[in-house]
């Protein structure tokens, strides 16, 4: 059976959607999530009618935003290391690539730090596949932790604490400093201290197509 495609009343209603969950995401990024919804329908140009159309109320729609944003940061990561066998290496890559967003992607990186510590138990984005790649790590005798979860924590406060500091210090070279953290990471997690060297040092994919500005 041919899939039907969206009619115009649905698409109208994707886009005040993903309007409402932009400006929302905006408003994370600068700390401001105490607001009316009259300033988020502002902010997005819809009516207040069209909120209630998508949302029960302010805080549905601002988990709606944070789950968003993780989720598509997630989606680009598990693209980027589709095909790729070792753990060790996924873990790796997600983790560097995802240091490397708090200058490139300033509101994404925003989000995720205004979130805090609850995207380490979050089921969307960063986190579940964080914990998938420990485990799997595990599984396959390339990691040495007995506790996958307590893994989790020490790589998402890593991640967070990372992210703020290079907002706290722009002149800290971001790559150097992702790389340094992932390869301490990695030899924590049990890879030898040469072979975690050689993996941090692998070249990234292009950079410019992991959720581009327009996007967020």
């Amino acid at each position: 059976m041919a899939d039907v495609a969206p009619s115009r009343l649905d698409r109208r209603k994707a886009r005040t959607r993903a309007a409402l969950v932009h400006a929302a995401q905006a408003f994370i990024a600068d700390g401001r999530t105490n607001v009316a919804i009259l300033e988020l329908t502002q902010a997005a140009d819809v009516g207040m009618g069209s909120f209630y159309n998508h949302f029960s109320g302010k805080d549905e729609l601002f988990r709606a935003a944070v789950e968003d944003a993780l989720d598509r940061h997630g989606a680009a990561l598990d693209e980027l290391t589709r095909g790729m066998d070792d753990p060790a290496e996924i873990f790796a890559l997600s983790f560097r690539l995802t240091g490397r967003l708090h200058r490139r992607h300033l509101q994404l990186s925003k989000v995720l730090l205004n979130t805090g510590l609850a995207i380490a138990t979050s089921e969307h984005g960063i986190a579940p596949r964080a914990r998938r790649d420990i485990q799997a790590g595990i599984q396959a005798g390339r990691f040495t932790i007995g506790d996958p979860e307590l893994a989790l924590v020490m790589a998402a406060g890593t991640a967070l604490c990372l992210g703020q500091l290079l907002h706290t210090q722009p002149d800290r070279d971001d790559a150097q400093a992702t790389d340094q953290i992932t390869e301490d990471l990695l030899r924590t997690f049990g890879i030898p201290a040469d072979e975690a060297r050689e993996i941090c040092q692998r070249p990234l994919p292009d950079l410019d197509g992991i959720l581009p500005d327009s996007t967020m």
